[in-house]
C-alpha cells in the first residue's frame, strides 16, 4: 500500500540535516542583500497552549516578562543586523511573523514589535506585512492595531467547527470562538485571509470535514489550506499513540479538494486553495534563490546558498533551552548552525521549489540557470510523466513567460507528500536519519 503521506516539503533541506557550522560570519554574506526583493522573518515561539499535533519550535506558559525579555533580544538582533546591511541598500519586500502565535504578545507588545523593526529595516513602497493568529488571540483592538501597521494578510488557523474533532487535537479553542474570530477578520478589512483546516483527525468523517468547509467558505475567505494530520517527534499526540488513518485521510482530501474547487477556489498546490476571484493575473514567481532574515529563535534565514538557524527543536524544556541561549548571544552575526548548498543541492531546492506549486518547474529556465535538462539531472521527473503524476504543459496566461512547465497533475497534487521526498538526497536523507535517531524517539 502506498504511503501518501511520507514528508511535507514545503522547504529544502529540513532543519533537521542541518549541523554546527564554524568559522562563517554573515557579513561575508552581506552582499547577498544588496538591493531590493527580500524577505524579513521574526519568529514568536509563544503559544496558549501546545496544540497535540505541533511540532515546531513553540513553548507555552511564559508571562509578559518572558516575552518582554525575548523581544529585547529580537531588537538587538534586529539593530546587528541593520547595521551590516547599512551599505547594501537593503530593502524588504515582506515581513512575516509567524510561531507560535504572534498575536499572543500583548497589544502594546505587537505595537512596538512593528514600531521597532519598521524603524531598523526598509521596506519596499507596497511590502506584503503577514502574520498568524489563532482564534483564542483574534480581538478587534490587536486586529485594529496590525491595520494601522500595514499588515495585509493574516492566517488563521482553525483546523475544525467541529468541538469534538478540535478536542481530538488538543486545540484551545472551540468552533464558536472560531466563528467569532474569522467574522472579525472579515470585517476588519485586510487584503487577503486564509484559514487552515485538518483532516485526517481521529473520528472525523468525510462529511464533517466538508460540514466544515462548507461554513468556512461562507465567510468568503480569500484562501484556504488543507493540511493532512501529521503526527511527529514531540507532538502530544505522539504520546498518545495517535496513527493517522492515511486511507481515510486521502478519501477526505479527495471529497474536500473536489469540493472547493465547486466552491471557485483554484488549487495552487496540494494544501493551497485561492478563491478564483481574489486571484491577481497569473504570473510566475521564481522560488529557491530568494534572501531572506529571519529575526527570533527559531526562524530560518537564507543568504545565498547559506542556510542558517538555531538547532532545531520541538519539546517545552528543549525550545526553552535555545529561547535562553538566543536571549545571551552576544554577535548575532556570527553563523553556528546550518549548512551551505552544493550546486547539486541548489537544483534539487530549486525543483522542489516550484513543481509541487502552481504553475510548475520552469523547464526553460531550469536549464539556463543550471545548463542542462531537469529531465536529464533528476530522471525520476520522466518516470512520473509515465506515471501521470506531472505533465509537460504551456500556460496560456500572458503574463507567464517563462514556458513550458512541469507541472503536477490533478494526481500528483494528492501525491505531493508522497512524492516530495523521493527528490531528497542521500546525504540530506542520512543528516535527517542521524537526527531523528537521536531526538525522534
Amino acid at each position: 500500500m502506498m504511503n501518501r503521506y511520507l514528508q511535507y516539503m514545503y522547504s529544502y533541506p529540513h532543519k533537521t540535516a542541518y549541523r554546527p557550522l564554524s568559522g562563517i560570519s554573515l557579513h561575508d554574506y552581506a552582499p547577498a542583500f544588496a538591493g531590493g526583493g527580500h524577505g524579513l522573518y521574526v519568529h514568536i515561539p509563544f503559544c496558549q497552549a501546545k496544540c497535540g499535533y505541533c511540532n515546531l519550535f513553540s513553548v507555552t506558559g511564559q508571562d509578559g516578562e518572558a516575552l518582554d525579555r525575548y523581544l529585547e533580544a529580537v531588537y538587538r538582533q534586529g539593530s546587528q543586523y541593520a547595521e551590516l546591511l547599512s551599505g547594501m541598500d537593503a530593502a524588504f519586500s515582506s515581513l512575516v511573523a509567524g510561531g507560535g502565535t504572534p498575536l499572543y504578545l500583548g497589544a502594546q507588545q505587537l505595537d512596538k514589535l512593528f514600531c521597532r523593526i519598521k524603524k531598523q529595516f526598509r521596506f519596499a513602497k507596497q511590502p506584503d506585512f503577514v502574520i498568524e493568529t489563532a482564534p483564542n488571540q483574534t480581538d478587534a483592538q490587536k486586529l485594529s492595531l496590525l491595520k494601522q501597521h500595514g499588515v495585509t494578510r493574516v492566517s488563521m488557523g482553525i483546523q475544525s467547527f467541529h468541538d469534538a474533532e478540535l478536542a481530538a487535537l488538543g486545540r484551545a479553542h472551540r468552533a464558536a470562538k472560531a466563528r467569532e474570530a474569522l467574522g472579525l477578520l472579515k470585517t476588519a478589512g485586510f487584503a487577503c485571509v486564509n484559514t487552515d483546516f485538518i483532516y485526517g483527525i481521529p473520528g472525523q468523517t468525510a462529511e464533517s470535514l466538508l460540514a466544515s468547509l462548507k461554513e468556512a467558505v461562507r465567510f468568503e475567505p480569500d484562501e484556504i489550506f488543507l493540511y493532512p494530520l501529521y503526527v511527529k517527534h514531540g507532538a502530544g499526540l505522539q504520546g498518545e499513540g495517535i496513527v493517522p488513518d492515511q486511507e481515510q485521510a486521502f478519501l477526505q482530501y479527495q471529497h474536500a479538494s473536489c469540493f472547493l474547487r465547486e466552491e471557485g477556489y483554484f488549487q495552487k498546490s496540494m494544501r493551497r486553495f485561492v478563491r478564483s476571484r481574489s486571484m491577481p493575473e497569473p504570473e510566475f514567481h521564481e522560488c529557491g534563490f530568494g534572501n531572506s532574515l529571519a529575526l527570533g529563535c527559531g526562524g530560518r534565514s537564507y543568504a545565498g546558498n547559506l542556510h542558517f538557524c538555531s538547532p532545531y527543536a520541538v519539546t517545552q524544556k528543549e525550545c526553552l533551552g535555545r529561547i535562553r541561549e538566543f536571549e545571551r548571544t552576544a554577535d548575532y552575526t556570527q553563523v553556528t548552525h546550518g549548512c551551505v548548498l552544493s550546486d547539486g543541492e541548489l537544483k534539487r531546492r530549486y525543483v522542489i521549489r516550484h513543481l509541487f506549486l502552481y504553475p510548475g518547474l520552469p523547464m526553460g529556465r531550469y536549464q539556463e540557470v543550471f545548463g542542462n535538462s531537469a529531465l536529464q539531472d533528476f530522471p525520476v521527473l520522466s518516470s512520473w510523466l509515465e506515471q501521470g503524476f506531472v505533465t509537460m504543459q504551456e500556460q496560456d496566461a500572458s503574463a507567464i513567460k517563462q514556458n513550458p512547465f512541469l507541472a503536477l497533475t490533478e494526481t500528483g497534487l494528492g501525491l505531493s507528500d508522497y512524492l516530495g521526498p523521493q527528490l531528497i538526497s542521500e546525504p540530506v536523507r542520512q543528516a535527517m536519519a542521524e537526527w531523528d535517531a537521536e531526538y525522534g524517539g
